[in-house]
């Protein structure tokens, strides 16, 4: 198969051939799917050709047309977009022989094609007429056309490869080592390293300049396909029996690698491929009795003292606290509830011959209804640890609690701070002390910030008047800053390193 990326978003960009088949299918890369077009001759739409089907297949760079040569020598072009036969090369075949391979070059101004008779032609590609022809040392088994250099890839079924220059028209090198058949050829990016499989389960790297072979390892199975990434940072490889890919890191991108020539009588060493199950080495049944007890990881709750963490609450606890009266005034009712008149079982009478229904007491409206919540008012656990933590300075039990209420139940804590709901000056001025502790452990950091805004929101006109608590206030205006500071610049250097990593090419 084929792909290209070029109109990959309008229509489909891959085409494969199956094996033992004429029809060629196209599939489309962004729908994940089957395309719509099933490429085939005119001539055998109706029925099907024996010992005849698609042997190689190639999409020019522009991305609208195909290219499918077939087992008895024919090359046809396809519009992918339609799906329209738009001709074929030769009078009636462009070889005598089954085709081996094609390639169209990155101006859609030459198609190369080779055939198992041992030839490698050059045509037109609009006019489809043959331009130059060539006969190889052996049938060549396939080929492999490097756009941007230029440079075409022949493997033959002697196990040798060569390299021709298409320009010159030339062959420029010639490797050979493998003992097997050559699977699939891969170039990279800048065109100077050529990559190999072989059914002797080598992987070989030659490098083109110096005509040289300069890397080659084994592997347990041997590699059906190679390709290289973009930017020649990953091999990827297939293998026989498997169905997973395989990625292979370019060492050279990031450490010291010799790329000196191999010696003739080099052994390559068995590399092994990385399964999902790892290899065991030493005993099973200490094995058994290690995965047998589960270490279970308890995660630390800040990992850095220099760290600003934030807490686990979800943002319902905290992130509406200002906005509580709105809420309420959204979530008041429009009426009252009304409370149903129930009677007595038994109704009072007075004493009597005549039956006659007790009168109710009215009531003394005389009475004041002001009730003054500072007498009334019973201390908290919130508030009972609070004034503890004065003498203690222990402010963890009261920020436990806390964080286990709800935004109303915050409110009324907080509110109860102050000297008209029961509170004091000295419970106030404990309450700031605790967010001054939040802050220089640098933990909490988000309700440190949201229980702030609601002390200042609900005690500001206490705090004007009282020097203590101004004189806190102050102190922890100072720190937020430096606290605020010291956050932007790890944001601005975390966000210089993310920029960084999405630009550069790595």
């Amino acid at each position: 198969y084929v792909a290209e990326v070029a109109h990959q978003s309008d229509w489909d960009n891959i085409v494969a051939c199956h094996q033992g088949y004429i029809t060629c299918t196209t599939w489309n890369y962004q729908k994940t799917s089957m395309g719509a077009h099933k490429l085939r001759p005119a001539e055998f739409s109706k029925h099907k050709p024996i010992d005849m089907y698609a042997t190689a297949v190639d999409i020019t760079s522009c991305g609208n047309f195909a290219v499918i040569g077939l087992s008895n020598g024919q090359v046809d072009v396809y519009n992918i977009q339609s799906g329209i036969h738009r001709g074929h090369y030769g009078k009636e075949k462009a070889h005598e022989g089954a085709i081996r391979g094609v390639a169209v070059d990155g101006l859609n101004q030459l198609i190369i094609t080779g055939g198992s008779e041992g030839l490698i032609k050059f045509w037109k590609f609009k006019t489809k007429d043959l331009v130059y022809s060539t006969e190889l040392s052996s049938s060549p088994s396939g080929i492999l056309l490097h756009r941007d250099s230029g440079i075409l890839g022949i493997a033959f079924d002697d196990f040798s490869i060569s390299v021709l220059d298409i320009e010159t028209r030339k062959i420029v090198r010639t490797f050979s080592g493998h003992h097997g058949r050559i699977n699939d050829m891969t170039l990279s990016p800048d065109g100077r390293w050529l990559i190999t499989s072989s059914m002797d389960c080598t992987i070989k790297t030659w490098d083109l300049p110096s005509g040289c072979l300069i890397d080659c390892f084994l592997v347990d199975s041997a590699a059906v396909s190679l390709t290289m990434s973009p930017t020649g940072d990953f091999l990827a490889s297939t293998h026989v029996d498997d169905l997973g890919i395989y990625l292979w890191s370019n060492r050279s991108l990031y450490s010291l690698v010799s790329l000196r020539p191999l010696p003739a009588d080099y052994e390559p060493s068995m590399v092994t491929r990385p399964s999902t199950c790892p290899v065991q080495d030493v005993d099973m049944a200490g094995d058994e009795e290690t995965c047998g007890e589960m270490i279970e990881y308890v995660s630390p709750e800040q990992l850095g003292e220099e760290l600003v963490t934030l807490s686990s609450l979800p943002e319902s606890r905290w992130k509406n606290l200002l906005s509580l009266d709105v809420i309420k005034k959204k979530n008041k009712p429009r009426e009252p509830p009304k409370v149903a008149k129930s009677a007595p079982f038994f109704i009072p009478t007075v004493p009597g011959l005549t039956p006659r229904y007790l009168a109710p007491d009215e009531e003394n409206d005389t009475q004041s209804k002001v009730v003054n919540l500072g007498v009334l008012a019973q201390k908290s656990d919130f508030y009972i640890h609070l004034e503890e933590a004065l003498s203690t300075n222990e402010f963890t039990v009261p920020l436990d609690l806390l964080k286990s209420l709800g935004p109303s139940n915050i409110e009324i804590e907080v509110r109860g701070l102050a000297p008209e709901g029961g509170g004091s000056m000295e419970v106030m001025l404990s309450f700031l002390r605790m967010i001054e502790m939040m802050l220089n452990k640098k933990y909490n950091f988000e309700l440190a910030q949201a229980y702030l805004a609601l002390f200042l929101k609900l005690h500001l006109k206490i705090l004007s008047s009282e020097p203590n608590l101004l004189e806190e206030v102050s102190r922890l205006s100072t720190q937020l800053e430096e606290t605020w500071i010291h956050l932007r610049t790890l944001f601005d250097q975390s966000l210089c390193v993310l920029t960084y990593m999405k630009s550069a090419l790595l």
